[in-house]
């Protein structure tokens, strides 16, 4: 089957889930971590049976802390969130907890407003780093190659892409994050940037294909339409693409299904991630060549 043929009915699915995922982002939210915007952030596990998300608030709420956010963790553990507690109010806090039941605390982080306001922008920058270079990059390696599609309309492409595989992945968190007390923090930045590189890979397979193609077809006076050999590119490394994805894809099962709780969610991220860039890379990449050739042969 050739892909490009039937593109329209792939540009239109990709924008009803692209739609969707915008709509959950904004809708729902991304609830960020201490790490970017400051607080404290603390896990406290019950031996026993676990009190009402009522009356834990209660207890802290004689602990002076202003707005604190309390969300129940599995079947026997809570989050507490606050602004950045001092050791006294940290005590606190773990002596209303325990003064009517046996606790446990699991983890404490706490990170002042201007270390979380610094990383959130390290983070962006490093995000928005990685994009120019791929940029870059492509415009680089594509140069000999300028007809009918100019070097940085390749990297117009990957972009494009890009943003698709970053932002289906955000917007399942978004609602994931919605139903339970997981949030934006240094793990999820993580995987993006792990996304954006691999995403990447499976597109610049096919346009160094499609770059093939075309220098060879030129060399050999070999007549080819665009639309043609965009193509045959597509089906010569479709099965690459998606054997290569399907291995990663089992790893990935593997730590959602066994791994720790603590990196369920990142490698669910990645999971969605590297299905919709398996998706993007065949079914949106080098298609959208396809129109791109044709704005700029009409120029």
């Amino acid at each position: 089957m050739n892909i490009v043929t039937y593109r329209t009915i792939y540009f239109w699915i990709t924008g009803v889930i692209l739609a969707g995922a915008l709509g959950a982002i904004i809708f729902f939210g991304l609830p960020l971590d201490v790490d970017f915007t400051g607080g404290s952030l603390m896990q406290v596990s019950y031996q026993s049976a676990r009190p009402t998300i009522p009356e834990i608030e209660q207890q802290v709420a004689t602990v002076p802390l202003g707005t604190v956010f309390i969300r129940a963790v599995g079947t026997d553990a809570i989050s507490i969130r606050t602004r950045t507690m001092t050791p006294a109010e940290h005590d606190a806090v773990l002596g209303v907890l325990a003064r009517n039941a046996s606790t446990t605390e699991l983890s404490y982080t706490s990170v002042g407003p201007t270390l979380g306001g610094q990383f959130a922008n390290k983070a962006l920058w490093a995000i928005l780093a990685v994009a120019l270079a791929i940029i870059l990059y492509i415009a680089f390696a594509f140069r000999k190659v300028s007809r009918p599609v100019p070097s940085w309309g390749y990297g117009l492409a990957v972009i494009v892409c890009l943003l698709h595989d970053l932002i289906i992945p955000a917007g399942l968190f978004a609602v994931i994050a919605h139903y339970s007390s997981v949030q934006v923090d240094a793990l999820f930045v993580t995987a993006l940037l792990a996304l954006l590189g691999y995403s990447v890979n499976d597109t610049i397979v096919i346009f160094d294909r499609v770059r093939e193609h075309l220098a060879y077809n030129e060399k050999t006076r070999i007549v080819e339409t665009f639309e043609q050999t965009v193509g045959r590119s597509i089906t010569e490394t479709m099965t690459r693409s998606i054997n290569t994805s399907l291995t990663v894809v089992l790893a990935l099962l593997a730590l959602v299904f066994f791994g720790a709780a603590a990196t369920r969610v990142f490698a669910l991220v990645m999971l969605v991630g590297v299905i919709a860039g398996t998706y993007s890379s065949i079914l949106l990449a080098a298609p959208l060549l396809i129109p791109l050739a044709r704005k700029f042969t009409k120029k």
